[in-house]
């Protein structure tokens, strides 16, 4: 036994060895692509700019060399990352017992799913509490679970009336009434392997590490892959990218997640957001203040009292450049408004029962007098807000400083809530404490992906609203605490969903060009050639050797033939940041909608697309019979319109896609 046990270490050690050195040398031939990929790209884009604009026709050719610009730097992003491409192998030894919580978020999903996946991570090997989070509390769930043994989490009556946040709130809810030290969160119908925590926890034994990230990986796709579901470059290559930089990110599911960053996370947040309230609250109240001065500057009373409030707001500031605790300062600033606040409502008492006796003396008995004594001047006590104006104005500042959060179900969100998903801001927050995140590329849960084009586009609709509100609300690059190569890193990721504005000019242009001859490049000359092809072939080879064998193909389809979602994503966004429109959160179906016809109506943007691009093809050959069309663009152009059908022929093929079904994922 010994023997064996010596012999396996010594055949993982040289296994371990040898991959080393293939990584070793794959990546230096990645970093020698990504040099030359780099100086091709800003040698073209630079030259596009400065010597071959057709300004003539400038509508269409300024904004595609904007576009050719948008490129060149989602290349160079995408070469960053793949400079410190990070390939990790086995978890280190587990040398000391954890405790875990297995959290399997659920809403509306069947059932028998929830129940095949919460029975999976009941059967992990590890020791564990398994726990169903059931956002839509059905009795029928929780009693199917607790005959089971399995634990059930909905929400509690505090967020009745409240903001639920939906998945990131299920999951804060659930971080209060649960006590493990680490957390594996898994979706409805993530299926966990046995041995999913066997193969992670050990990337803890580095105290710094906050988040392990394994893949999603789907059971009901084909090989064929028509919705372009199984993302085998991102969960690979690209989050590999982004591991070498401290930047891979929380996916939603198939993670794992150290309590303690999040808890410090929650509070840390808590306490900078109540910071920041508190600051705008005291500038604010200096407004307030000096208006109140003005429309009271021949009152010397209230005068007194704003200089009193004025000198509580100076203390506030001392007293938060000092690092003092917020709930002692505003405790100690709302009690000095309280006394002011009383100070001049009983002066107004006293001036009331000044004039009530004045007025009895002349209409009124006194048991009348005495009726109106105890009722309404024992209301003027109890009232928040003095009848002057100026102390209306200091109950706003009093309102302006409550830290309670009484707006929330819980003051403590350690799940980011800024979006309609959570995964992507959370682990940014992480990382700006100074947490470590972990890719760990083995697949260890196995899921459903969406089975037809409306799921689909429901579920890319939603990842990209998410990534966009981020951006908008905590854009990356100016973020505290975070590395130049995180902010990279994630901001590289929020700047792909703006390739559908790229996408609509790509098309534009050769149509454009093979239907009334319009030249957004003034020649497609030898100067063109020699810059565009090595830029283009070597993106390309970049592509190549970084996927190490992965398809790119279909990934590469849908980034362009799905602009229509990838624009309204940012729109939308953009008016839930800005504007104030609602933004609302669906929940990805994992169970197929039947429908009687193909939905071609989804897809009416791209099939206009492809529409005039067939049609141009048909003009151009027309315009070659007439003798006006001549020389190379037009067979560039030709050239460029079929690359782009290929693109766009994904399109057909999703709203025709039925999945059949998959006995595997049915219970037994």
């Amino acid at each position: 036994m010994v023997v064996q046990t010596t012999v396996r270490r010594e055949t993982t050690r040289r296994e371990n060895h040898r991959r080393r050195r293939s990584s070793s040398r794959r990546q230096g031939v990645v970093r020698l692509i990504v040099v030359l990929a780099a100086i091709a790209g800003i040698n073209y884009v630079a030259w596009r700019w400065l010597f071959s604009v057709n300004w003539d026709a400038w509508w269409i050719a300024v904004p595609l060399v904007l576009a050719e610009t948008y490129s060149l730097i989602d290349s160079l992003l995408f070469g960053l990352g793949a400079w410190r491409l990070r390939e990790r192998h086995d978890a280190p030894p587990l040398r000391h017992d954890v405790t875990v919580d297995v959290l399997v978020t659920t809403y509306n999903e069947p059932l028998d799913l929830v129940m095949k996946t919460a029975r999976a991570a009941q059967a992990i090997t590890y020791p564990h509490e398994t726990w169903i989070l059931d956002d839509g509390d059905r009795p029928e769930l929780r009693a199917l679970a607790e005959a089971e043994g399995i634990g059930v989490i909905s929400r509690s009556d505090a967020w009745r009336d409240r903001p639920r946040h939906a998945k990131a709130g299920n999951l804060n809810n659930a971080l209060m009434v649960t006590e493990g030290e680490f957390l594996l969160i898994l979706d409805a119908d993530q299926v966990p392997d046995p041995r999913i925590l066997d193969r992670t926890l050990g990337w803890f034994e580095d105290e710094k590490v906050a988040l392990v990230q394994t893949p999603q990986w789907f059971v009901n796709v084909p090989p064929s892959d028509p919705l372009g579901s199984q993302a085998p470059l991102f969960y690979g290559p690209i989050q590999q990218s982004k591991d070498g930089w401290n930047a891979a990110f929380f996916c939603g599911s198939n993670a794992i997640l150290r309590r303690e960053a999040l808890m410090q996370l929650g509070v840390s947040r808590y306490v900078g957001e109540v910071t920041v309230a508190v600051n705008r609250a005291v500038r604010s109240s200096r407004r307030i203040l000096a208006r109140a001065r003005r429309d009271y500057r021949h009152d010397p009373r209230i005068l007194s009292a704003l200089d009193e409030v004025s000198a509580a707001l100076d203390d506030v500031k001392a007293e938060l450049a000092h690092g003092e605790g917020l709930s002692d300062i505003t405790f100690r600033f709302q009690r000095r408004i309280d006394a002011v606040r009383a100070m001049m409502a009983g002066q107004d008492i006293q001036s009331v029962r000044a004039e009530l006796a004045e007025l009895a003396e002349l209409t009124l008995d006194a048991a009348t007098l005495a009726a109106i004594d105890d009722i309404t001047l024992e209301s003027l006590h109890d009232r928040s807000l003095s009848p002057l104006a100026a102390v209306e104005s200091i109950s706003m500042l009093v309102d302006a400083f409550e830290v309670g959060r009484e707006g929330e179900a819980q003051a403590i969100m350690p799940l980011a809530t800024i979006s309609v998903t959570e995964d992507m801001a959370t682990s940014m927050r992480l990382h700006g404490l100074g947490w470590r995140s972990v890719y760990h590329d083995e697949v260890l849960a196995k899921g459903l992906a969406p089975d037809d084009l409306p799921t689909m586009l429901t579920q890319r609709l939603r990842w990209a609203q998410g990534t966009m509100q981020v951006m908008f609300r905590e854009n990356p690059l100016v973020q505290p605490g975070l590395s130049l190569g995180q902010r990279l890193m994630y901001f590289s990721t929020m700047w792909s969903y703006l390739s559908g504005f790229a996408a609509i000019v790509y098309v534009a242009a050769p149509v454009l060009n093979l239907s009334f001859g319009t030249m957004p490049v003034i020649a497609f000359s030898f100067d063109f050639f020699i810059r565009f092809i090595p830029f283009f072939v070597l993106n390309q080879l970049l592509f190549l050797v970084v996927a190490n064998g992965r398809p790119t193909w279909r990934g590469a389809q849908y980034s362009l033939a799905l602009f229509p979602v990838w624009i309204r994503s940012v729109t939308s966004a953009f008016d839930n940041v800005y504007r104030g429109r609602t933004l609302a959160f669906s929940v990805t179906p994992k169970t197929r909608t039947l429908e009687d016809r193909p939905r071609w109506d989804l897809v009416r943007p791209q099939l206009f697309v492809m529409a005039a691009m067939i049609l141009s093809l048909i003009v151009v050959a027309i315009r070659y019979a007439a003798g006006q069309a001549e020389g190379i663009a037009p067979l560039v152009n030709i050239a460029w319109v079929l690359y782009d059908l290929a693109v766009f022929s994904i399109i057909i093929r999703a709203v025709l896609y039925a999945a059949s079904p998959h006995p595997e994922l049915k219970e037994n």
